[in-house]
């Protein structure tokens, strides 16, 4: 019964064509290990694995395969399977034998994407319906596509114990949680998408695993390391004794989700805590192995980073990891504070200035080096010679959403003349833009820190969730008195999404589609070229980017965050039209359909032009440039007559 044949991963348990399944571990220090099935036909079955080199044991056992559960016995002890295919009692019962080639693919003929171009969407598949499924949340695709949005960002879905919870304590890297829904039913989420032109990218967890449920000590302590601090936890182990099994391990785990669901990237969470000092990063790692799990499918592979080390985005032949793209927490910050008027804790060194907008738009991170005098240390990396579709910007995501004391969606905490304007900021940007779920109707329900966890872990997590969020002086006593309890499921049925307010916020629906429509039809918003913008200062809440387009069909966004700009004299080169061109308003954040006031011409040849002829008006001098205060508007050039 032993011998390790025709495997896809490491180990596990996988089964054969010929009926029987292969069992597979890595336990180093272990005298004894055996596979106990509880088969769904026949007996219950107790097999010894045999001794393999490097740490492994294997058993290949007949007449065992799909639905079977099982467990392993560690020198007498018992545990559930750390590579796991699905977990349906939860992380603390068995483990349950998973057959992919089982499911039949309907979107065949799929290739995958590639960056430029792409809308992230981010969505916690547990609230983003009532039923909290992979098949409830399949039948909103098609609503979700018909916006413009390209691909799903889906927060991580590995087993953790509980009735709900972010998905970030995952203990069971290969197991999609049984809370959403059976392997197959992700498959089929996946498949729904893959039809609707949807792209699904999965955030994955490989700086830590979660602190209850967790059966790797187990079987190796070598997978952790003491060599380096971690807020959430041990560190996993990349580079210490016993790292290449551990390697290996995660390694396969991104190139599982790629081949076996048709997955069409990974989003790696808080890559700043995977430490690694090996010659080749396991990030580096990753990415090759993901992508020659894509086949010919094309793949994306997107970072958190909080200290923005843009190098994880260049080539491994340049020292980096070649990932493809990076979120960009700056964007966020800034927009947070012109919208708000906080610039507290982590918003300290912002200041939401028209000039931090220009130099994002044309370089991505507004931190590539300089002092931060919040962390007390200089914070990112030079960015030059990277496109703008590397960088993710976005003005919502389940962090930051979560870090107030109410978990109040931003369009709660500003005007919605500022909102809009940001908006159209984000969808027109360079760079790749991200919504979050709801975020496109102007959801109401807010995203609150949720975790269902015993009652001493409970009270723990809630201790260190208002520690956390006394950096905030605006939310003081509120953490004593307002904070909600993250293991209560109250707190989690307030985050699911309402979707009758799609029905209901029509102006702000209709403000998304027509941007990501013109972000998608327009050749200068679509180009996302490197150099392919200037930008420009007009005041002290106010900017202008001109995107370059072909034989000076260029673009000017104008965008305005405070009071009414009257620009005159208006000495800015990018303001000027093309030769033998005027400027004309092709698209404006007031328009009465969003819910604006509408947009009066905003330059002097614009305004002449829209005054009849003979009008006394047309003598009279008037100012060169008005810019109207909380708004973006969008000017094209067309031919003087």
């Amino acid at each position: 019964m032993s011998g390790a044949l025709n495997r896809r991963r490491p180990i596990g348990a996988e089964a054969q064509s010929d009926g029987s399944t292969d069992f597979r571990v890595w336990a180093p220090a272990l005298r004894e290990v055996h596979v106990v099935v509880e088969r769904c036909h026949g007996s219950p079955l107790d097999v010894p694995l045999a001794r393999e080199r490097d740490g492994y044991w294997s058993a290949r056992v007949p007449g065992v395969g799909q639905g079977d559960r099982y467990r392993f016995t560690l020198d007498g002890d018992s545990a559930p399977d750390p590579a796991s295919r699905f977990q349906p009692e939860g992380p603390f019962g068995p483990s349950q034998i998973v057959d992919p080639s089982r499911y039949r693919w309907n979107a065949s003929h799929w290739r995958g994407v590639s960056l430029r171009g792409q809308v992230l969407y981010e969505m916690h598949i547990g609230t983003f319906t009532a039923e909290g499924t992979w098949r409830a949340a399949a039948v909103r695709l098609p609503a979700v596509a018909r916006m413009g949005i390209t691909v799903l960002e889906v927060m991580p879905v590995a087993e953790f114990p509980g009735r709900f919870g972010w998905g970030y304590d995952g203990v069971f890297p290969y197991a999609p949680t049984r809370l959403y829904g059976s392997p197959d039913d992700f498959r089929a989420f996946v498949d729904a998408a893959h039809q609707l032109g949807l792209a699904v990218i999965l955030d994955v967890v490989y700086n830590h695993l979660g602190p209850d449920g967790c059966v790797f000590a187990k079987y190796a302590p070598e997978y952790f390391t003491k060599k380096y601090e971690n807020e959430w936890g041990e560190a996993l182990n990349f580079d210490d004794e016993g790292a290449a099994a551990v390697r290996e391990y995660f390694v396969s785990n991104a190139a599982y989700w790629i081949d076996e669901y048709r997955l069409d990237g990974l989003r790696l969470d808080a890559t700043q805590s995977i430490h690694d000092r090996s010659a080749t990063h396991i990030l580096a790692d990753i990415s090759t192995a993901a992508r020659a799990a894509a086949g010919d499918r094309s793949i994306m592979l997107i970072a958190e980073n909080e200290p923005q080390h843009a190098m994880q985005l260049r080539s491994v032949e340049d020292g980096g990891c070649a990932l493809d793209a990076m979120w960009n927490d700056d964007f966020h910050h800034s927009a947070h504070v012109v919208l708000t008027g906080r610039d507290e804790a982590y918003y300290t060194d912002y200041r939401g200035t028209p000039q931090e907008f220009v130099s994002m738009a044309k370089y991505g991170f507004l931190y590539q080096g300089q002092h931060y005098k919040w962390q007390r240390g200089r914070r990112g990396m030079p960015t030059f010679g990277i496109a703008p579709a590397h960088f993710v910007v976005f003005l919502q995501n389940h962090d930051q959403v979560a870090n107030s004391a109410r978990g109040q969606r931003m369009q709660d905490l500003t005007s919605p003349a500022r909102w809009r304007a940001m908006t159209a900021l984000l969808l027109l940007a360079p760079q790749t833009p991200m919504l979050f779920q709801g975020q496109e109707f102007a959801s109401s329900s807010p995203f609150l820190f949720f975790a269902d966890h015993h009652p001493e872990l409970a009270q723990v997590v809630r201790k260190g969730r208002g520690e956390f969020l006394r950096q905030f002086p605006s939310i003081g006593g509120a953490v004593e008195h307002d904070l909600a309890h993250p293991e209560a499921m109250e707190t989690f049925e307030r985050c699911i999404l309402d979707w009758s307010e799609r029905d209901r916020n029509v102006g702000m629906v209709a403000l998304h589609r027509d941007l990501l429509r013109l972000r998608r039809e327009d050749p200068c918003f679509r180009a996302q070229r490197i150099n392919g913008l200037d930008g420009a200062v007009l005041g002290e809440t106010a900017f202008v980017l001109r995107y370059f387009g072909a034989d000076g069909d260029d673009r000017l966004l104008c965008v305005n965050m405070g009071r009414t700009l009257h620009l005159n004299p208006a000495p800015e080169p990018l303001l000027a039209p093309p030769p033998g061109k005027r400027w004309r308003t092709l698209w404006s954040s007031e328009d009465p359909r969003y819910g604006g006031l509408g947009t009066p011409p905003i330059d002097a040849f614009e305004a002449d032009r829209s005054i009849p002829s003979g009008n006394p008006q047309r003598r009279r001098p008037r100012e060169n440039w008005y810019v109207p205060g909380e708004c973006a508007v969008v000017l094209a050039p067309f031919a003087e007559s």
